[in-house]
Parts: C-alpha cells; structure tokens; sequence
C-alpha cells in the first residue's frame, strides 16, 4: 500500500465535505437517527444475547456437536451489528484484495485466540464492559478513516495493529457469550473450533455482502460526496453501542 488509509482520507474526504457542508450534516443527523432506531429497537443483537431458544438446546446437549455449534457460530457473527460495524469500518478505503485479506485475517486471528482461550480457561468480562469496548473499536475505525487522529494529534496510529488488538477484544466478546451457553465439557474442544468455524464462515458472508454493496457504491459519483457521511454515521452507531451497554452496566 502506497499510502496509508488516513493519508488517503484527509486528501479527499475533507475537499468533498467543505463543498457540501450545507447538506451533508442534515443527510448525517438523519442517517445517524436511522441506525440508532434500528438499534435500540434489536437490542438483543447489539447485547450478543444468547437466544433463550440456543441457550435452552445447548444446555441439554452434551458430546460432540460439529454442525449445531457451527450453525451458532455463524448466526452469532452474522447478526452481530458491532462486528459487522467494524468490518465495513476496515474494509472501507481498502480496494485490493490482498490489502483486505490481510486486514480482515488480522481481525480474524484475533477474534479466533481470545475466544478459544477466553472460553478454555473460563475468562468471562462483564459483557456490558467488553461490548463497549467493541462499541469503541467502532468509533476509533470511523476516526481513522476520516484522519482525525493525523488532524487532532499528529500522528497516525498503526491500523494493523489496532484491527489485530481489537480483534482480541471483539473475540472476548465472543468468548464471554459462550460461557453464557453454559456448554458441557464434554466435546468441549471440538464444539469450541466448530464455533469458530462458524464465526469465519459467518464473517465471509458478512464481508461478502459488504464488499459487493462497497464495490457498487464505489463505481458511483457520490461515494467520495458521501464516504465522510458514512464514516460519521458509522461513528455515531459506535457511540450508541458504547452508550447503550454503559447504561446497561450501570443500571445494572
């Protein structure tokens, strides 16, 4: 890559905001507004609650479960808002696919090594805490893509090793919820990396759809008009997530 992300960014993101100011900042109040309604109203996604129905058939099975626990593994990444958040944040200025296979298996190393040794060894984190922290990993993509860590402080923070280190943290996420399923510890290692698999096949269809609506938008006009918009409106849901399970914490 010839130049970072952020380099790109502050090139042309700031030339497209300056000459639509009038309009940008409603269309982005707007499309922030749409995303916090759709989040509030699913709130169990944004939790990563287990569903009572997989919690209940969990909790009855004991044994080697391969397809069961990648079907969990799958559906837990693919209606996980905040991973999916994520990802479009990483892949938004990637064009190459080398650059976004390189970027996404960061993440993937990461979630995959916390999940399996966060669940092995018994290492649950206040859900409510961890979720905002991925809540968090949200706005800091949003910021990156925008440059506003070069505007604000001067230096440009290493997204490889943010996507990595965040990764961790998404995959205690994952970790935490799976104790939740209170899993027997019979098969317990095999269930564990069939739900693994099942998280990277979820991922790859969630990537998939993100890079064919991405690959779209990109042929158009507007995705320079609009990519300062979008990366607002992505920041915004991460500041929702991170409010939402704060609240959760302290009400609770």
């Amino acid at each position: 890559m010839k130049k970072p992300l952020a380099d790109l960014a502050l090139e042309l993101l700031p030339r497209n905001v300056s000459a639509s100011r009038s309009w940008e900042w409603p269309r982005t109040m707007l499309v922030f507004l749409a995303v916090t309604l759709l989040l509030i109203g699913t709130n169990d996604a944004i939790a990563h609650a287990v569903a009572e129905g997989d919690k209940g058939y969990i909790q009855e099975i004991s044994g080697v479960h391969l397809f069961s626990f990648v079907y969990l593994g799958a559906k837990h990444m693919v209606t996980g808002y905040d991973h999916i958040l994520f990802l479009l944040g990483v892949i938004f200025f990637l064009y190459q696919i080398k650059h976004i296979a390189l970027y996404v298996s960061l993440f993937a190393i990461g979630h995959s090594s916390t999940m399996l040794l966060g669940v092995y060894f018994d290492i649950g984190i206040n859900s409510y805490l961890i979720d905002a922290i991925i809540g968090l990993s949200v706005v800091y993509k949003a910021l990156d893509n925008v440059g506003a860590f070069q505007r604000w402080f001067g230096f440009q923070p290493d997204t490889k090793a943010a996507t990595l280190l965040f990764g961790f943290c998404h995959g205690f996420g994952l970790s935490t919820k799976i104790i939740e399923y209170e899993i027997s510890s019979d098969g317990l290692i095999p269930n564990l990396l069939a739900f693994n698999v099942g998280v990277e096949i979820g991922q790859l269809l969630a990537l998939g759809a993100i890079l064919i609506a991405m690959s779209y938008w990109r042929r158009r006009q507007s995705f320079w008009r609009h990519a300062y918009t979008a990366n607002v409106a992505l920041m915004s849901a991460g500041f929702v997530l991170i409010g939402y399970q704060l609240t959760g914490f302290f009400v609770t």
